[in-house]
């Protein structure tokens, strides 16, 4: 059975013809959470994408990257969809969503929760997954 090739997730790689497409601390106000109180009351998220992507052609021509701005929008849409329980749950539909690209070989989400803990200064998850 077939390995699949080890993908770097942060660093861009010449030798496998990676980018590094990222969106770094997007804030967005999102109806998540367990509690009844979460379920009507918006609080805000930071969501982290990071994206490893096939190079494509080398030309100017924005139809042929992963644009950052897409990748805004797909989480936009997401929140917009209505509420979500767990932030385990955000992060996997927009993981999944940046892998509908075949050129996104592999994406690594994080979403952070700032307000919920007190004496913390954020809490969340971390997920990655590869094509």
């Amino acid at each position: 059975m077939a390995r699949k090739p080890m993908i770097s997730h942060h660093v861009a790689s010449a030798a496998q013809r990676l980018r590094h497409v990222f969106v770094r601390d997007l804030e967005i106000s999102a109806f998540i959470g367990i509690y009844e109180q979460e379920k009507v009351k918006a609080q805000k998220v930071i969501v982290n994408i990071d994206l490893s992507v096939k190079e494509g052609s080398g030309d100017d021509d924005i139809s042929h990257v992963v644009s950052y701005e897409v990748v805004v929008k797909k989480v936009e849409a997401i929140v917009a969809a209505g509420h979500t329980n767990l932030v385990e749950t955000l992060c996997e539909k927009i993981a999944e969503s940046c892998l509908k690209d075949a050129r996104v070989m592999a994406a690594r989400v994080r979403v952070e929760k700032p307000d919920i803990i007190p004496n913390a200064r954020s809490v969340g998850v971390e997920i990655e997954r590869v094509r």
